[in-house]
């Protein structure tokens, strides 16, 4: 929790009615992005994202298993978020369990959609190789590394990076297995397939101070949030998921003008990101030549 003076709560609110933030930024404006890509070489995907002083990185592994019994045309995705406890003291002991969980569950929904799989930012369908029997298991890990705030957006941001360099192996079935046999399969380890994350959407959060909202939130200014939604969406301005955090309720007509605010602000995200993106890409690319 951070603590804060009489006089330095009053500088946040203030700041932020004026749209003049304690870091010089307007309410709708975020803090420089910067990632990196391949920085876990026995991952099949990687990245590291930072988002101001906020600092994480993402990791991609695939495994081939089987699709769920009542999903046999998908294959699956796990998230599981690690707050590393040097990143920020409320991260010792059970501070950071229950966080990590939130992180977890938060990024869940933002971008996998509820449990039916509707609405997921991720193609499940193209992680399926045999139907009903075979598919490519994602395992996606996150690490934080340093917290100054709009840590799922940051997660995310990191997440969408790494999957756009993670290659899937490329996988051979064999034709004589009959219907009810588990088909044998070999997995390439020369040729890999791109992931394709044209779908992949970012998390833009807008969190509440006063009457106001901003996005990107900081350490102090989130510890005078009355709520937060954070809301994911794709290239296309469709939204794939939102939650929200924070005790105080709002106005269905608040959700709907966030979420609104949220969609205008991903496109700036968006482009910032793919940029981001493409230049280390660039550079990994020059590293492997």
């Amino acid at each position: 929790m951070v603590g804060l003076s009489a006089g330095e709560r009053q500088f946040i609110h203030g700041g932020i009615a004026q749209d003049l933030r304690s870091d010089g930024r307007q309410r709708l404006q975020f803090r420089p992005i910067s990632v990196q890509t391949g920085v876990i070489p026995q991952a099949n995907g990687s990245a590291r994202a930072t988002l101001g002083a906020t600092d994480v990185i993402a990791s991609i592994k695939a495994e081939l298993g089987k699709p769920a019994p009542l999903q046999p045309d998908k294959g699956k995705v796990s998230i599981f978020i690690d707050c590393s406890p040097t990143a920020a003291p409320v991260f010792e002991g059970r501070g950071g369990e229950e966080l990590s969980a939130e992180l977890s569950v938060g990024l869940q929904r933002c971008l996998l959609g509820g449990k039916s799989g509707a609405g997921a930012g991720i193609d499940l369908s193209s992680l399926i190789v045999v139907e009903g029997k075979v598919c490519w298991d994602l395992y996606i890990d996150g690490l934080v590394i340093s917290s100054d705030g709009n840590l799922l957006d940051a997660l995310a941001a990191a997440i969408k990076a790494a999957l756009s360099n993670t290659g899937i192996p490329k996988v051979s079935v064999s034709v004589g297995a009959s219907g009810e046999d588990q088909p044998e399969v070999d997995v390439s380890d020369e040729e890999f397939m791109q992931f394709d994350t044209s779908g992949v959407p970012v998390v833009v959060t807008l969190t509440k101070v006063g009457r106001h909202y901003i996005v990107d939130a900081t350490l102090e200014e989130e510890s005078q949030m009355s709520s937060a939604v954070s809301v994911s969406v794709n290239r296309h301005g469709r939204v794939c998921g939102l939650i929200k955090r924070g005790g105080t309720g709002l106005d269905p007509s608040v959700v709907l003008d966030m979420v609104s605010v949220a969609k205008h602000a991903s496109e700036t995200l968006i482009a910032v990101l793919d940029s981001e993106i493409a230049s280390a890409e660039a550079i990994d690319d020059d590293d492997a030549i």
